[in-house]
């Protein structure tokens, strides 16, 4: 199926079909009728959540939410080459910053392996499985074509042979690729699916929790359908990859005998981003070779990457109910996500003002020594975060950009004779520049208006020059900033020629050092260096004036080396 490049609209609410199905179960007469609405979030421990899961996330949970049902977490650790303790952590470290919560219904898939085991060997017993000895390569040239059957010649083997040998499966009797045990059902099914799968299979492998006890382990279309059923699952939703996986799903559970309703399985389209990959097998691969610092580089889009970034729950979530739930694959514009976060950021992030690229500007008129201090609004969308103190002097920092000894057309910040706002503090007028032996600049001179404190002239002069962000340089920090872009050139990395690794953006990450910021950061950054679990909140974000939103970092900043991430600029690059 093609994906659409979809620009999600501000204004229109998607339909969402899963409410639409589930309104019709639990109506008068329908499957689920006086049934609370019970949904499961089943991620695998082997990587950390991603953007992609935030859908699965806010659908699963959401609608759980939506009809005062419940939702339980389930770690999917049914195939353990991979599986690991620290994705568990990280797993549920993810799902609490959210904002959602499983309450006391945590569980395994492999608390279920002695129930998956006897539900087998009760297929076995019906006639509805066996073993088989195809080896994989066998197995693919035996599985048939589309109006050609596939073969087993161990299909018809007696009941008690097949307890036998699945006995010595899991005894370890058997080695490792040897025999599968497959369901029967049927291998001239138009669906490849249904065509006898595979439901177990030896691995001598430890588990992350039950280390050697089992070296025959199900396969996730036999182990969840199960487990759904055990824990009493209404609704279960899933990913369309799934959809030709239903009609085995429901011949699980309508073939052993578990004592409950049988769960419906739904499905939606998987969330893609552009610029992005989503596939853990590439993140990982991303990882282990080094193509970024680790599952949490603010350039992943994993959620602790992510929240390291500066995004916050809030814009996550938002983003994830405006996309809304569809059943045809869609591609996200990556700046909607940016869009959300700095629609969020506006209201509650602080105002601050550093300077990156810093040349220094010297005030000649004001006195030497002196200061004095302004007071300026936290954020003005909202008075209640009140304001804060920066002081001004006769040496402060400027960006190098705001000064052109030679202004090209419409160029309206400092140049020798004009006259521009110093945010918050005075009018100055450009006198010139002073330059090291090689012609760069390396401080500009000005000259300020006593009277025109705050910005206003006292004579009521229009100044046509802008208005420049500064920091006091008597009284200021140094700071690392590292500016982030998307990790990929390519809009569609997984479709590149080359591979998604041929697509990646030289210029993802690029990192100042020496920049300027005001000295209240210190304090700040003190505070956050004394916070529990740093990596597991967000870390204190700022809109940096006229540059853009920043936070710190929650892993390498410390109140003696102060780092901040950008987190996303002024400019919106959505179009709504």
């Amino acid at each position: 199926m093609a994906e659409e490049v979809k620009t999600p609209s501000l204004e229109e609410e998607g339909k969402n079909f899963i409410h639409n199905f589930i309104d019709e179960d639990i109506a008068e007469g329908g499957q689920f009728q006086g049934l609370t609405v019970h949904t499961r979030f089943p991620p695998e421990p082997n990587g950390y959540l991603h953007i992609g899961h935030c859908k699965a996330l806010c659908i699963d949970f959401g609608t759980a939410e939506k009809y005062d049902g419940l939702c339980n977490l389930r770690m999917d650790d049914t195939n353990p080459a991979k599986e690991d303790t620290e994705y568990v952590d990280a797993i549920q470290q993810d799902i609490h910053w959210l904002g959602f919560d499983w309450g006391d219904r945590f569980y395994y898939g492999s608390d279920y392996f002695e129930k998956d085991y006897e539900y087998a060997v009760e297929l076995i017993k019906k006639g509805l499985a066996y073993i088989c000895e195809l080896t994989p390569e066998e197995f693919r040239a035996n599985r048939g074509d589309i109006g050609v059957p596939a073969t087993s010649p161990y299909r018809d083997r007696p009941v008690e042979e097949n307890l036998r040998l699945f006995e010595m499966m899991k005894n370890g009797k058997v080695g490792e690729g040897k025999m599968t045990l497959r369901a029967k059902i049927d291998l001239a099914s138009g669906n490849f699916n249904m065509r006898d799968p595979v439901i177990y299979r030896i691995r001598y492998i430890n588990h992350h929790r039950q280390g050697t006890k089992w070296c025959i382990f199900p396969m996730y279309d036999f182990a969840h359908p199960i487990q759904d059923a055990l824990e009493g699952i209404t609704h279960s939703l899933c990913s369309l990859e799934y959809e030709d996986h239903r009609p085995l799903y429901d011949w699980v559970v309508s073939n052993v005998s578990i004592p409950y309703h049988k769960p419906r399985q739904i499905e939606f389209a998987r969330l893609g981003i552009d610029h992005t990959v989503m596939s853990k097998r590439k993140l990982r691969q991303l990882v282990e070779e080094h193509y970024v610092s680790g599952w949490d580089d603010p350039r992943m889009p994993t959620l602790c990457g992510l929240r390291r970034r500066g995004y916050t729950a809030a814009s996550i979530r938002n983003f994830c109910e405006r996309i809304g739930v569809a059943k045809a694959p869609t591609t996200i514009e990556y700046g909607f996500l940016e869009y959300c976060l700095r629609e969020d950021l506006n209201l509650t992030a602080e105002r601050t003002m550093a300077v990156l690229h810093p040349v220094k500007l010297t005030v000649t008129n004001y006195p030497e020594g002196q200061n004095e201090a302004f007071s300026v609004e936290n954020n003005p969308t909202d008075p209640a975060q009140g304001t804060h103190d920066i002081t001004f002097s006769r040496h402060l920092w400027i960006e190098e950009e705001d000064f052109l000894e030679e202004p090209i057309p419409k160029y309206k910040r400092l140049y020798p004779g004009n006259e521009v706002r110093l945010k918050g503090a005075y009018l100055v007028r450009c006198t010139g520049c002073v330059k090291d032996a090689a012609g760069r600049v390396t401080e500009v001179l000005c000259e300020y208006d006593p009277e025109s404190r705050g910005g206003n002239p006292a004579d009521g002069r229009k100044v046509k020059g802008a208005t420049i962000h500064w920091v006091d340089a008597a009284n200021c920090l140094d700071a690392e900033v590292r500016l982030y872009e998307n990790l990929f050139s390519d809009a569609n990395p997984d479709a590149a020629p080359g591979g998604f690794l041929s697509v990646l953006n030289p210029d993802s990450l690029t990192v100042l050092t020496g920049c300027k910021v005001e000295r209240a950061m210190a304090a700040v950054a003190e505070a956050f260096d004394r916070a529990e679990n740093r990596t597991g909140v967000n870390a204190p974000t700022f809109q940096f004036m006229r540059n853009g939103y920043f936070c710190l970092d929650n892993r390498d900043c410390t109140a003696n080396h102060l780092v901040f991430n950008r987190s996303v600029l002024l400019k919106d690059s959505f179009k709504k």
